[in-house]
């Protein structure tokens, strides 16, 4: 496979043609991280000051935008994390389930613009400092390539660009969102599970992501909460319909309770298969 001019613009690339609504740009090593406009950069979101301040006003203007309701402060900030977190983890995902390569991102490194005409999921940019592949990768004779063992080493690669990058975040997210520890991770693995998920739906590779997922996610990999949760169930004409368990709740329920997530704790597997039914219609 011929390197392009970074380990990870081939996958970006991939990732906007099969999701154009997310805009990423990379930054090169003498690039500034973005300031100013609609952009906010990922170390002002852990800071938990006034950037997260204003990071979340445009949350709770959404909610009395789209439901004409306010929502609790922190359903607010758990929005508001998900927003971030979800394209943050597709930074890392996306590079690893494509071309066998891991960034490390630094949350000083990262900065989300969701205010982006035509990018309803708004956009990154993101300055990687180095990355992990497998040995005989082309890409490991550019600059600030580490080379790992194998496949279970660079899983092992992924959990920790993930956390590293996330860590912080959930920091500064906690105590708005009245959740710490297990609560906040369980909310991490489910935006590494469905973020990666939903992307390869797109790529047209689900079968191949949810058995990666379960290998990068089997239980006991601290500090995520759980498994990749998924399981299969039937519809009516005995054909299978793949969910999963959420590790933690999205608190959607507390705007609209008649309306649960497919995969939420609190759906009931026969509300699941009509969920999953009227989605593929």
């Amino acid at each position: 496979m011929p390197v392009s001019r970074s380990a990870v613009a081939d996958s970006y690339a991939r990732l906007s043609e099969v999701l154009p609504g997310l805009g990423i740009t990379e930054l090169g090593a003498g690039d500034e991280v973005p300031a100013g406009g609609g952009w906010t950069a990922a170390a002002s979101l852990a800071e938990g000051g006034a950037g997260l301040e204003s990071f979340l006003a445009w949350d709770d203007a959404q909610v009395v935008r789209d439901y004409g309701q306010r929502a609790r402060p922190d359903v607010v900030a758990s929005f508001g994390l998900h927003r971030y977190a979800w394209p943050a983890c597709l930074l890392v995902t996306v590079p690893w389930f494509l071309h066998r390569r891991v960034p490390r991102y630094p949350v000083t490194h990262v900065a989300y613009d969701r205010t982006a005409p035509g990018l309803p999921l708004g956009r990154m940019a993101a300055r990687p400092e180095g990355f992990a592949c497998l040995p005989g990768d082309p890409a490991a004779a550019l600059p600030g390539a580490r080379v790992v063992a194998d496949e279970e080493a660079l899983r092992a690669e992924v959990r920790a660009a993930v956390a590293e990058h996330l860590e912080p975040v959930l920091a500064g997210f906690g105590p708005r969102m009245r959740r710490r520890g297990r609560a906040l991770w369980g909310m991490a693995t489910d935006e590494v599970v469905e973020g990666l998920w939903y992307v390869a739906h797109l790529l047209g590779e689900q079968e191949r992501a949810r058995h990666e997922l379960e290998l990068l996610l089997p239980g006991a990999t601290r500090p995520y909460v759980g498994t990749a949760a998924f399981r299969e169930l039937k519809g009516p004409d005995g054909r299978p319909l793949h969910t999963r368990d959420r590790a933690s709740c999205c608190m959607f329920y507390t705007l609209r309770p008649e309306d649960t997530c497919a995969t939420c704790p609190r759906t009931c597997d026969a509300d699941r298969v009509n969920k999953l039914l009227a989605a593929s219609v």
